[in-house]
């Protein structure tokens, strides 16, 4: 860091070209390999074409063994790069890199890995194939220009893209106002994404970071402001996202801000989101999605504080098939399982509620939610309490598929193995919905939570279809019924240890649900139960 700061230093004084030509005009050895490229023509004022003359630099630098390619403070207008192995931008603190306002400054480079991404782009500002050891670091921007080019759902350039490589190290620096999505990176391994800002909503699909059949993945101290999905994790190809880490973030979106897929073709196993604020966000703050025949397997997310978020949850198993690449067939069902949330906080959630739904056959499995308090807006009525919610399998997946649930807070159905621990959710209008309803799940631990619900609403939980049930050391308010059981499913419903004394009815248990399915014991019930 302190060779880059003195190189930085040095570029206002015009050293660097000089150690770049090395001595007697031989290559500069690897530890002097830097390379300035007004040293190789660029103008820096931003009104003529640069590529060139910043391409001759990449090259330089590439064929002297790798180094650093600097841009001093300055604007630099290009078209698309292609960066070579061993070879780092270093974007100095006052250096702008725009990106063409013309299309034709952006030749074809698709890239040999094939995915279901792509038809959506081949067209990049920076882009990078089979490489290793590169970066893009410092304190400058790049600026796509992104509100130049037609608003067409394909064609339009990504700010970065690199596929099929290793080493990566994008740091410091600003990105923003991309043609469609800023960074995507394809198949590749050893990724560090840090400290950088993203700040890009003048086109569509103006997604913040792609990570795309990748390994060995850190995101970390950045800020993203998107007009599309924030970060946002995908497997559109045959190969698994794994070994993933997004940490101490701030994040907003007009969509998503935290989301694995939608693109889920090849899988998503290890990924971690911790430590992140989340803030005006129009859709989910975390998504979990999982529709194109994947395996979604160990996901833990922690520490996440959310203000203003459309739903904080949002976990779907679904069978929409798209297959991986144009021309490949379609895949099974896949599976959602092992997901650990804890330790969220959100607050002025939007109306529509939280949901995870598997598709009848196939449920989610092993999902545990921790230390949440969940408040909403709300304002639910009655009439919504009752909606009757569609399968839609094959439907796009997004929070607000479903229509306004019938739970303010959480609906689940098609589950196997869902533990609510210390779960509490409240609302700022008075809500008529229920806070929890589950339908044909297995296996369901509610334990010390606290569900609010006005006093003339509906029940704060309603099972319907649900087996294997514990409610241990929950807390009723004052309202007319705590629990509501239905269905001739249910059966196995145990509760202990449960303070239901300011509820007029603990449990109502519905005509249809067989006799002796709930075992009560050590529950303390009010003066008329």
């Amino acid at each position: 860091m302190l060779r880059r700061k003195f190189l930085e230093e040095s570029a206002l004084f015009g050293l660097v070209g000089t150690l770049s030509e090395g001595q007697g005009g031989e290559a500069p050895s690897k530890q002097e390999a830097f390379f300035n490229v007004r040293r190789y023509g660029a103008s820096g004022r931003g009104t003529c074409l640069d590529t060139s003359s910043i391409q001759a630099a990449v090259d330089a630098c590439a064929r002297a063994g790798g180094g650093i390619v600097l841009f001093p403070a300055g604007r630099y207008l290009t078209g698309t790069v292609l960066l070579r192995s061993r070879v780092t931008l270093w974007l100095s603190e006052g250096a702008t890199v725009l990106g063409s306002p013309n299309l034709a400054d952006y030749p074809s480079h698709p890239p040999s890995f094939q995915a279901s991404t792509a038809p959506y782009t081949d067209r990049y500002i920076i882009y990078g194939e089979k490489l290793e050891d590169i970066g893009i670091e410092g304190h400058g921007t790049i600026d796509g220009q992104g509100m130049h080019f037609a608003r067409t759902r394909t064609g339009r350039p990504y700010l970065i893209r690199f596929s099929e490589c290793r080493n990566i190290s994008v740091r410091g620096v600003t990105l923003k106002n991309s043609g469609m999505w800023v960074q995507h990176y394809l198949a590749c391994t050893h990724v560090l994404i840090e400290g950088i800002r993203v700040a890009s909503h003048v086109n569509i699909n103006n997604d913040g970071i792609d990570i795309d059949c990748c390994e060995c993945v850190r995101i970390a101290n950045c800020e993203i402001d998107s007009g599309d999905d924030a970060i946002v994790l995908k497997s559109g190809g045959r190969r698994v996202t794994r070994n993933v880490t997004v940490s101490n973030c701030v994040v907003r979106s007009n969509c998503n801000a935290l989301k694995v897929g939608t693109e889920s073709n090849g899988g998503f196993e290890n990924i971690s989101f911790s430590n992140c604020a989340i803030h005006d966000t129009g859709l989910a703050g975390l998504a979990l999605e999982a529709v194109d025949g994947a395996t979604l397997n160990g996901i833990v997310v922690s520490n996440i504080v959310m203000n203003g978020v459309g739903a904080p949850l949002f976990i779907r198993l679904g069978d929409r098939a798209r297959p991986a690449s144009p021309g490949a067939k379609g895949q099974p069902v896949g599976s959602v399982s092992n997901i650990l949330i804890e330790n969220i906080f959100a607050t002025g959630a939007g109306k529509v509620g939280c949901s995870i739904t598997g598709i009848p056959e196939h449920p989610v499995h092993n999902v545990n939610l921790s230390n949440l308090r969940l408040i909403f807006v709300g304002g639910g009525t009655r009439e919504e309490a009752q909606r009757f919610v569609p399968q839609k399998p094959k439907a796009y997946p997004e929070f607000k598929m479903f229509g306004v649930l019938p739970a303010y807070g959480l609906y689940c159905r098609h589950v196997t193995g869902l533990r609510l621990s210390n779960v509490e959710t409240a609302y700022l209008k008075a809500e008529m919905r229920p806070a929890l309803v589950c339908e044909d799940v297995e296996a369901l631990d509610i334990l010390t939570s606290m569900f609010s619900v006005v006093e003339d609403g509906d029940p704060s939980i309603v099972l319907r279809g649900v087996r294997n049930t514990m409610v241990e050391g929950c807390r009723a308010g004052r309202q007319k019924v705590f629990l509501t059981l239905m269905g001739p499913e249910t059966q196995a419903i145990t509760l202990l240890a449960n303070d239901f004394h300011l509820a007029k009815t603990p449990v109502k248990v519905g005509s249809d649900v067989a006799s002796g399915t709930v075992f009560a014991t050590s529950n303390r019930m009010s003066h008329s139960g």
